[in-house]
């Protein structure tokens, strides 16, 4: 799958919290790392949301995540309705999707994300959820209808938090990150590269530098 603009602002979610400057792997920071969306064994994520739709409604779901290991390594596992259960040498656990139906054609979906590896295990961290909608509309979980605020008031979610995400305007994709963002999230145009990577560290020192005063710029 090509990476499309809600996979970019996914990666931002997925490394920034792990990946910042300084880039060296010997940084203190990269070696006692504070992350966001941690799912330690035996412990688990929830996002709820609303969807307007019907028996031929269908989701794909997408979980994205870092295995905390010595040298971190991205995941990825994907769903639909059910459990789907994954595993690797040191860590295991269960994707569970399902949903309840209210009358009105509304639907609440639900994505469970349980570590279920031994306490001697990995955990997982910077986890998110990438959700997509076929036949159905999600609702905005920020400013949802009117009618419809207090079952968004009812929907848990837990470590996580569901937006909008993809083309303004449209309601096929929804995208729940253990940082909360706005509805449609994006990239600003000023970063052109990821802010992860470490080609651009130079831009971030003449950065620094220019914020200097003019006396400490001559010291420079």
């Amino acid at each position: 799958m090509t990476i499309t603009d809600v996979d970019k602002v996914a990666n931002v979610l997925l490394y920034e919290g792990y990946l910042l400057y300084p880039y060296r792997p010997s940084a203190l920071k990269h070696r006692q790392p504070f992350t966001f969306g941690i799912i330690a064994p035996g412990d688990f994520m929830q996002t709820e949301c609303l969807v307007m739709g019907d028996a031929a409604t269908t989701f794909d779901v997408r979980v994205r995540f870092i295995e905390l290991t010595p040298d971190p390594v991205e995941r990825e596992v994907t769903g639909a309705m059910g459990a789907t259960t994954f595993a690797w040498p040191s860590l295991s656990g269960v994707v569970e999707v399902s949903t309840i139906r209210y009358a009105d054609r509304t639907l609440r979906l639900r994505v469970r994300i349980v570590n279920t590896t031994p306490e001697s295990g990995h955990s997982m961290a910077a986890t998110h959820t990438i959700l997509g909608v076929s036949n159905g509309e999600f609702f905005s979980m920020i400013d949802p209808p009117e009618i419809f605020k207090a079952l968004a008031g009812e929907c848990k979610n837990i470590r996580t938090w569901p937006v909008l995400a993809g083309p303004r305007g449209q309601h096929q994709i929804m995208l729940s990150s253990p940082i909360i963002v706005y509805d449609y999230p994006e990239i600003a145009d000023e970063s052109p590269g990821d802010l992860y990577d470490s080609t651009e560290i130079d831009e971030i020192l003449s950065l620094r530098i220019l914020a200097l005063s003019d006396d400490e710029q001559r010291v420079v």
